[in-house]
């Protein structure tokens, strides 16, 4: 007799912890906190049956390639979409197109990168007080401005877990010249560890590759900072 196959199960909004659901993660810990995934799940806001809309949105991620893969996304194939719908598709493509025209619009506004110290006034404050830790990269243009910032890990950063490519992919997509890597220690001890300079050093040999100038690699503690660069630690020149 065969056995009954069980439909994988999949928690509710509802069931995830209150801390956990994406409406109140950006309520106490800020919209940087979020994965793209939970703030494509705030737009959509619902999901359908068998699928809490974080899977709708993870799905949408993985169906187009990315953000900027939905951002080229036609509109028809959106609304056709499992889960979504004309109200759906029409709400984040605004949303997305919004996002661009923001991006497009008076690059001298970015905030331009001349000194860890910027970086550190850029996401010291937000970045200082998570409760785990993150990895984020800087995208800058050939002027050092930041162009976006990225989300790549969350929860542990280590060279055993970080994959060199995940620092470049949106570099790469977006023909970014220059990347920064931030991230900090919930500890509130911002001395850089040992593999956070075998991470850098990794980062920039791709880099070099790549044909992408890594700028530097900061870790963030509370009220405090190290620039890799600075310290001698990762880079080789």
């Amino acid at each position: 007799m065969s056995e009954l196959r069980q439909e994988p199960y999949h928690l509710t909004i509802k069931e995830l912890p209150a801390d956990e659901r994406p409406r109140e993660k950006l309520r106490l810990r800020g919209a940087g906190s979020l994965s793209t995934a939970e703030l494509l799940a705030i737009i959509l806001n619902t999901g359908m049956k068998g699928e809490t809309v974080i899977d709708i949105a993870h799905r949408l991620l993985v169906e187009h390639d990315g953000l900027a893969g939905l951002v080229r996304a036609d509109f028809e194939d959106l609304r056709r979409t499992r889960g979504l719908g004309e109200a759906k598709a029409s709400k984040l493509k605004a949303t997305l197109e919004l996002a661009r025209r923001i991006s497009a619009t008076q690059p001298q506004e970015r905030p331009q990168i001349k000194s860890p110290e910027d970086i550190y006034l850029l996401l010291g404050s937000e970045m200082a007080v998570l409760d785990q830790e993150q990895l984020r990269v800087l995208l800058l243009d050939t002027k050092n401005r930041v162009t976006r910032t990225v989300t790549v890990y969350q929860g542990s950063v280590n060279s055993a877990q970080v994959r060199v490519a995940e620092l470049f992919r949106d570099a790469v997509r977006v023909n970014a010249p220059a990347i920064i890597l931030v991230h900090n220690h919930p500890s509130g001890d911002a001395e850089p560890s040992r593999a956070d300079a075998q991470i850098t050093a990794e980062a920039q040999k791709a880099g070099d590759l790549l044909g992408i100038d890594v700028v530097d690699h900061v870790v963030i503690g509370d009220g405090q900072f190290t620039s890799l660069r600075r310290a001698g630690m990762g880079f080789s020149g």
